[in-house]
């Protein structure tokens, strides 16, 4: 199965600082690799129109589902998860994490993973400010995403 993450609202380059943080410059926006935080799958500007990721992931039933596991899905089964890490970029390319969101797997309704198991795709569409006009973080559960099972053919005709 794959899960393709279709985000939109992205907050712009700049992060306001919260206290006595440092305003965060050149922000960017990638999926963590699991057990590897320095590891991003195409880190996308602040500023984007949109950001589009696509995650190839195996599934297996267990005793609480349907369990998803893949290189850049996070956590123990019945807890799992996809990090979208924002970080600022400097002027070598080097990727700095400031904070992070938590796509939460366990909160897919289980109607909706199973026809994603049968039809081989799971997207997940969400916006990426939140309330303060900063980049979206914590945990992040419908309706704040909205999770939809498609076929693999549909989103070829969609790219």
């Amino acid at each position: 199965m794959r899960i393709h993450i279709d985000a939109d609202d992205l907050p712009g380059l700049t992060c306001p600082s919260a206290g006595n943080d440092p305003v965060h410059r050149n922000i960017h926006v990638a999926v963590q690799r699991r057990d590897r935080p320095t590891e991003l799958l195409t880190p996308q500007p602040g500023d984007a129109n949109s950001a589009t990721w696509t995650l190839e992931c195996t599934t297996a039933p267990s005793p609480t589902g349907i369990d998803v596991r893949g290189p850049y899905v996070q956590g123990r089964p019945g807890q799992r998860f996809i990090y979208l890490s924002w970080g600022t970029v400097d002027e070598a390319g080097a990727f700095t994490m400031f904070r992070r969101a938590k796509l939460m797997l366990d909160a897919v309704p289980s109607e909706v993973l199973d026809a994603a198991v049968r039809s081989g795709l799971l997207v997940g569409r969400l916006g990426l400010t939140d309330a303060q006009g900063t980049p979206l973080c914590a945990r992040v559960v419908p309706p704040r995403i909205t999770w939809t099972a498609e076929s693999t053919a549909q989103q070829r005709s969609e790219s």
